[in-house]
Order: C-alpha cells, then sequence, then structure tokens
C-alpha cells in the first residue's frame, strides 16, 4: 500500500509539471509540432486555419501539400489535437521529406497560423549502370528513363531492381542481382547520382521436367508438347534448354491443350514448381491431372434456319465416335484457315452478327453429346467505305482493289481478300492494314473501315560489284507509286509525283568503256482508269566491248537493244485470281568480231510476242504465307524460214540468224505453306524449253538458259540469256555434259524446297532466315532430257527487304554433284543478291 502511493504520488507531479511545459509533439526523425504560446494540453480549444506558410520546398506543389496535410484555409481544428499530429503523420508517410516540422506562428483570437518546415528528398539526376554490355545498357537505360527526377528513397531501389530483374529474368538471368548506391552530384546539392552494378550471372538451364499423374501419356510426348522449354542435352542444337518464364507458362497451356484435343477433355495441371537445382540449372516439377478420354457423341444443331441441319453437319466434318477435341470442333465451327467451316457460310453471306455456341448436353461414360445453337440475325448490307491513313496514295487507287462495294451483301471472303490486294499494292506496312466493320444494326447496314499506314515505297539500287573481270558500278532508281499526270505539276514532286500506283524504274551499270548498260520501264497497273487492264513499255541499251575504238580492227564488241509494249488483264474465270498478259518484243544484237555464238560479226533481231498465263494467291509480296504462284508463258517469232524462200544451205552464218525465229516455252510454280507457327514452306518447280521451227535454221543462238549461281542477270543479260539460279554452283556451271558453247542450253528444269522463318516482320523492314535444298539441270535435245537428273544441293540463308533498296540476301550452297572439268564449282558457294525481284522464281 505505501508503494502505490508513492507511485500516484509521483504521477501526480509529473502530469501537473507536463501540463506547464511548452507543448512538443515529435514524430520519428526529429519531426515536430511546436507552438510559440503556452498551451493547455488538458484544455484543447478550437481554432479556424487562417494560413499555413510552407518552407524548404523547391519541387513540389504548396496546394497539394496543404491538402495532404489536410490543413485546408477556414477548416475548424482543435489545437492540441488529432489534426496537427496527423498533419505530420500524412506529409511523413508520402516519403519525399527527410524532415517534417509544424510550427504555431501566431493565433489570432480564435484563429491560428502555421509554419510547415520541410527538407525534400534528394532527386535522381544520373543513372549510371555497370558491369553490362553497351546493347544490354542501351536496353535498360531506355526502361530507367523515366526514374531520372524521381526522389531516391527505398521504393526508388525497389522499383529499378524489379525493373532490372525482370529484364533479365525473360531472357533466362534468373539470379541477377542488382547493387543501388547513390551518391551526391557535386552540380547539385539535392541531386543524387544513381549507381547501380549489374551482376546477370549465368542463364538458368533447365536441367530435369518431372512430369507425375499421366499414364495413358508417356513423358517423353508431354515433354515434346512443351515447344519452348527443353531439358538441357548436349546433342541439342536447338532449343538449348534455357528457362523462360514467359515461355514455359505458355508451355504449360499447349501442353494441356494438345492432351485435350487428344480426347482428355478433364486434363489439367493439379500444381508444378519451379526451384533450384545448382547454380546455373533448375527443376521443374508438374503434378497432372489425365483424367479419362472422351469421344463426340450425336451431334445436333438449333436455331438454323438458313440451312438445313444436314448441310451444317457435312460442312463441321465431325462423325459420332470421333476423339473428343474442343480444338477440332473450334476449327471446324468458326476457325478453318481455309474458310470451309460454318461460320463462313453464313458470314459470307451478309450475317455479320452470326454466332454458334457449342452446348456440352450429356456427358455420358466416354462420350460427349453436343447441341451446337446458332444465332442466325440478319442480314447486312454494305452501306459505305471508310479509308484512312492512306497520306500519299490516292483514295482511287486503294478503292479499286477493295472488294466490298457497297450495295453489295457483307462477305468476311471478300475482306479477306481485299486486304490481300491492299498489300499486294507495296505501298502499306502489310502488318498495320486494319480492317473494322461497324454494323448499323436499326437499318441492317454495315460500314467498313480500311485503316493502312504507308511505308517507304520507292528503291535505290546504289552498289559496287565485280564482274567481267572488272569493278562494276550500279545506280537504279524504282519508284513504285508514281504519278504520271502529275508529271507537270510542280506541287506534287515529293521528289516525284506520288500516288497513282504507276510504277517508273530507271537504270545503269557501267564499268567504264568496257560494259555499258541502261534501262527504262514504265508501268500502270489500271490502264483507263475502270479495269485492271495492266500497261507496261520498257527499253534498254547494252554494250559490252574489249575497250578499243572503231578503227582498230581488234576491236570486240556487242550490243543488246531492246524495246517491250505489254498489256495484260486480270480474269474472273476459273477465278479473278487469274491475268493473262501479251507482250511484243524487239530486241536488235550488234556483233563486232564477237566470239562464243554462232557467227561473231552482224546484225540480229529478235521480234516476237508472248502470252503468259498466270495465277497469284499469295497472301503477301514480301514474305508470303499461304497460296500459290503459277505462271506459264509462250514466247514466238514468225517462222521465216517456212516463207522467205531463202536456201539456208548457203547463207552466210550472219545471214542465216539474221532474224531469229523460235518457240520458247515456260512453266513456273511456286506453293507457300504453313508449317508451325510462322514456320513456311516453299516449295517451287521450273521448266523451259526452247525449240525451233526448221532442222536447216536449228536453234536460235539466243534466248537460251544458263544454270547455276545467284541466278542474277548481269553480264548474260547483255548476251541474251536468260539467267537461272542454282545456289551451291558456280554461275552458269551447269552445263550438259560435253557442250562446248557458253551460250547455253535450250533446256533446263529446276526444283526447291525452302523453309523460312521470320527474324522481323515491320515497316522499316523484313528479315527471315531460310533453309534450302534444290536441284536443277540442263540439256541440249529432248532425247536426252531427265527431269530427276539434276545437279543438288543444300544451304541456309537470309533475306532482308529495307523499303528503300529492295529484297537483299545472302546463301551459302554446299553442291553434292561434280561439274565434269570444273572441279571447284560444286565445293560450296556464296552467293549474294541485291535488288531481287519479289516473288521472283530465281
Amino acid at each position: 500500500m505505501k508503494n502505490f502511493f508513492i507511485i500516484i504520488f509521483f504521477l501526480t507531479l509529473c502530469f501537473k509539471g507536463f501540463s506547464q511545459l511548452r507543448p512538443t509533439l515529435r514524430t520519428s526523425n526529429s519531426s515536430e509540432v511546436n507552438d510559440k504560446k503556452e498551451l493547455d494540453y488538458l484544455n484543447p480549444k478550437e481554432y479556424v486555419i487562417g494560413g499555413v506558410n510552407i518552407t524548404g520546398v523547391e519541387f513540389l506543389d504548396k496546394s497539394v501539400l496543404i491538402t495532404i496535410a489536410k490543413l485546408e484555409v477556414g477548416e475548424r481544428i482543435m489545437v492540441p489535437g488529432d489534426a496537427t499530429s496527423n498533419a505530420v503523420k500524412n506529409l511523413w508517410g508520402q516519403g519525399l521529406f527527410d524532415d517534417v516540422s509544424l510550427e504555431i506562428n501566431r493565433t489570432s483570437n480564435d484563429t491560428i497560423f502555421f509554419d510547415l518546415n520541410l527538407e525534400e528528398r534528394p532527386r535522381v539526376s544520373k543513372v549510371v549502370l555497370k558491369g553490362l554490355s553497351k546493347s544490354e545498357t542501351t536496353d535498360i537505360q531506355e526502361k530507367l528513363n523515366n526514374q531520372k527526377g524521381k526522389i531516391v528513397n527505398e521504393n526508388l531501389n525497389n522499383n529499378i531492381n524489379s525493373i532490372i530483374t525482370k529484364h533479365f529474368y525473360e531472357k533466362g538471368f534468373l539470379n541477377t542481382t542488382v547493387n543501388i548506391d547513390a551518391v551526391n552530384d557535386t552540380s547539385d546539392a539535392n541531386s543524387r547520382i544513381v549507381n547501380i552494378k549489374v551482376d546477370k550471372k549465368s542463364k538458368v538451364k533447365v536441367n530435369a521436367i518431372n512430369i507425375d499423374g499421366n499414364k495413358d501419356f508417356t513423358d517423353a510426348k508431354l515433354k515434346k508438347f512443351m515447344k519452348k522449354t527443353h531439358e538441357q542435352a548436349w546433342y541439342k542444337v536447338f532449343g538449348s534448354g534455357k528457362f523462360l518464364r514467359d515461355k514455359y507458362e505458355e508451355d504449360k497451356e499447349l501442353m494441356i491443350a494438345k492432351m485435350r484435343e487428344k480426347g482428355y477433355r478433364d486434363a489439367e495441371i493439379i500444381k508444378d514448381s519451379v526451384y533450384k537445382n545448382d547454380e546455373k540449372s533448375i527443376n521443374i516439377d508438374i503434378k497432372l491431372n489425365e483424367g479419362n478420354k472422351y469421344y463426340f457423341g450425336n451431334v445436333t444443331f438449333a436455331g438454323n434456319a438458313k440451312y438445313p441441319s444436314s448441310l451444317l453437319k457435312q460442312i463441321l466434318k465431325i462423325e459420332k465416335g470421333e476423339v473428343f477435341s474442343e480444338a477440332k470442333l473450334e476449327k471446324t465451327l468458326r476457325s478453318s484457315p481455309s474458310s470451309d467451316d460454318v461460320s463462313s457460310i453464313y458470314l459470307n453471306d451478309g450475317y455479320l452478327t452470326f454466332n454458334a455456341d457449342p452446348v456440352q448436353t450429356r456427358i455420358y461414360n466416354d462420350t460427349v453429346d453436343l447441341e451446337i445453337r446458332i444465332y442466325e440475325g440478319p442480314q447486312y448490307t454494305i452501306n459505305k467505305i471508310i479509308l484512312k491513313g492512306n497520306e500519299l496514295t490516292n483514295d482511287k487507287v486503294v478503292l479499286r482493289e477493295i472488294r466490298t462495294k457497297p450495295g453489295q451483301k457483307f462477305s468476311k471472303d471478300m475482306l479477306v481478300r481485299s486486304q490481300r490486294q491492299i498489300t499486294q499494292l507495296g505501298n502499306f506496312d502489310e502488318q498495320k492494314v486494319d480492317i473494322k466493320p461497324i454494323p448499323n444494326p436499326v437499318d441492317g447496314t454495315v460500314d467498313i473501315q480500311y485503316t493502312v499506314v504507308e511505308k517507304p515505297s520507292d528503291q535505290i539500287e546504289l552498289s559496287g560489284g565485280f564482274g567481267g573481270g572488272r569493278i562494276v558500278g550500279t545506280l537504279g532508281l524504282t519508284f513504285n507509286n508514281f504519278s504520271a499526270r502529275n508529271l507537270f505539276n510542280l506541287k506534287a514532286y515529293k521528289p516525284l509525283p506520288k500516288g497513282d500506283g504507276q510504277k517508273l524504274s530507271i537504270r545503269g551499270q557501267t564499268n567504264g568503256k568496257f560494259y555499258q548498260s541502261y534501262s527504262f520501264s514504265f508501268s500502270e497497273p489500271w490502264f483507263g482508269g475502270k479495269k485492271p487492264i495492266y500497261l507496261g513499255i520498257s527499253a534498254f541499251t547494252s554494250l559490252q566491248s574489249n575497250g578499243l575504238n572503231r578503227s582498230n580492227p581488234s576491236l570486240q564488241k556487242i550490243r543488246l537493244n531492246g524495246l517491250t509494249f505489254s498489256l495484260g488483264k486480270q480474269l474472273k474465270f476459273p477465278d479473278d485470281y487469274f491475268r493473262i498478259d501479251y507482250a511484243a518484243n524487239l530486241q536488235q544484237f550488234k556483233l563486232t568480231n564477237y566470239s562464243g555464238y554462232l557467227f561473231e560479226n552482224g546484225d540480229s533481231y529478235d521480234l516476237s510476242l508472248s502470252q503468259v498465263l498466270s495465277r497469284n494467291s499469295v497472301d503477301a509480296p514480301i514474305f508470303p504465307t499461304s497460296g500459290s504462284n503459277i505462271k506459264f508463258t509462250v514466247q514466238a517469232t514468225l517462222p521465216y524460214s517456212s516463207f522467205n524462200g531463202k536456201n539456208y544451205d548457203n547463207l552466210a552464218t550472219s545471214e542465216k540468224y539474221k532474224f531469229s525465229e523460235y518457240h520458247k516455252w515456260k512453266f513456273e510454280s511456286q506453293f507457300f505453306q504453313k508449317i508451325y507457327g510462322k514456320l513456311i514452306l516453299k516449295a517451287q518447280a521450273q521448266f523451259g524449253f526452247l525449240g525451233f521451227y526448221s532442222k536447216d535454221v536449228g536453234q536460235a543462238p539466243f534466248g537460251r538458259f544458263k544454270v547455276g549461281g545467284d541466278g542474277l542477270q548481269g553480264f548474260d543479260f547483255l548476251q541474251g540469256s536468260e539467267v537461272i539460279g542454282l545456289r551451291g554452283y558456280a554461275n552458269n556451271s551447269v552445263v550438259p555434259e560435253g557442250a562446248i558453247s557458253t551460250a547455253g542450253s535450250p533446256i533446263f528444269n529446276k526444283y526447291v524446297l525452302e523453309v523460312r522463318h521470320p527474324i522481323t516482320l515491320g515497316e522499316s523492314a523484313t528479315v527471315f532466315a531460310l533453309a534450302f535444298a534444290e536441284g536443277g539441270n540442263t540439256w541440249n535435245k529432248f532425247s536426252e532430257f531427265n527431269p530427276f537428273n539434276v545437279k543438288r544441293s543444300v544451304g541456309v540463308g537470309a533475306r532482308i527487304f529495307l523499303p528503300i533498296f529492295g529484297l537483299l540476301g545472302i546463301d551459302y550452297g554446299y553442291g553434292f554433284d561434280a561439274i565434269p572439268g570444273n572441279s571447284q564449282a560444286n565445293k560450296g558457294q556464296f552467293h549474294f543478291s541485291i535488288a531481287q525481284q519479289l516473288g521472283g522464281f530465281n
């Protein structure tokens, strides 16, 4: 009891003394609330806030700080009380200050004025990265740019650490460490330089994938379903076993999807874990519920009025007893790449809002019955076409390619075809062509908005190379969106008139007085403006000589002059992918002491007509993923020998071939097919035959085929030959056995299998890698022709399309078959191509 009274006595003294002291409220780091007068804490008084004076703030908004402190002028608060202490706590909680103090400046009757003294924390002036390569530093700096100017505190450190570790985590560096140190910036007392030291450590690979719960699926089969997550092994060249979290998450979903495709509709991952094996690898444990295998039962339709159930079931292609697969059901119901699904027959007939909902009505034993509930909706008619994004190209150039016209019924196929036609123009980014139907349910119409993004389409060819034993320089300009009608409109020059979809090409190539070649071409795809009638005009002149002048008897030269007029149109039968083109060609060959042909001196004229029947359904001109390109060409001259009355047995050789006579047949085909993901297969076949009318005249000296090498024409174009590339062999090296002439052969064939995978598909560049196997050969007569006797090769390569330069490429090929008399022709060859024609067959 004595102790109790002593405690009470001391507490009373302390309380009385406290009430007489000048009041002070302190928080962490010396934050405080002071007044400049004696306050009675036992008797708080209500005041009206008359003003708050803030000091020590340079970067922050004072009005916002007053709002955070909740000390708005005019507010009534109790002093002392919670309002003042909470003001300090609220500001301190923002993490923006090293010191916060609130003082009473003065009071006037029932009005109180405060001084709010703040000390801002320093801010980031510069971020310095250490321990990374130059490219890695650039990538990280881009992600940390928005950290400049932020407060230096623990939140900043956590944010930087998260950004960097996440960046490298996604690249397979799971053990990345980040050390952050902020030092004073001598140029600014309130700034800090943040030094960041990054240690990526090694890429983490998958040591083992352990799967539990599978019965019908083997471990190997399930691991094969995981396309991007593999166990590391010395024999795996591709998919080396590095672990990427996002790819692993995708692979888990893919594995379950594959199991469900096989009928295991209940398959699921119960749990999984990724844990450390050692410093460089991890293990993965996956526990599965495999479930039972199911089969399709009865499939019925409900709600369909337009088409009978029998027709829809025929299109669906699902029979009772088939292995149950939601993936197959979805494909045949609405997502078939070839548009042979149930949804397409409705969408192609105007039913824009069509929907089909497959409902599992009954599950018994291992069987699933389905009812597909159809909502047909109204038929929509196209109201108007909206075009956006074509800043350079005139509206008419795009609109004339669009297959959806106002007044027609809506059609999904016509949307897809319109997108293809727009990309084929070559003026727009293929990946950014967007088509958006905008339905108007009130009147049953739909507006269709086409949005395109212009890309540079003009090309320049500026190169130097080695040909004919000398340096050859080339300058070529191609304007793919030219406008001839604005040729005299100076305001339209940018730098030349553009926007009408015409093509103008000018090219020059020379190594001085030994070789010169100049060409010009112009084409209009819609001659007359109303129908897709193609008009083309081209002219060229080329010269090759030994550099001597005319007065020198040792002069050797060949000049080739040419002029071509072509006219073509799109066909509607068998379908509108077909077109037919006609051309009139005139070429003049002038030889002076030029060996290698059937005559060395004189002039030869080649006047021919040609017809090309083609069908091109590839989905994109630069990197096709589907479709085909087939071309059949017939070219012929008049059979002069049958009506000119000349006796060819007594004619000089130069007179005999003064007018070339021949008939030429060519077949070329390409097919593109998506194999898996973005991996594309290209299959190609070519055949050519140059025939003659009379045995007395024989084969024409020009227009023959040369096989081998990169397929670029070079000097061979000057010599009137067609060059067919065959990678893995030297240029023009594939000749018939025992052949002596270098003028080419009258018969050739060629086959190609090529797999392609894109590296980047974008507006600025398209890059893809490829691997190929091909074969080809030449023959002098049909009696020797054997389409399976070909020179074979394999190799790898890459292509890059730059809008300004066109298609550039490099290949390395190795030929398996020796060339008699040329032992080095097949011993591995690098091939370079510049400004190669898109979609070309070489």
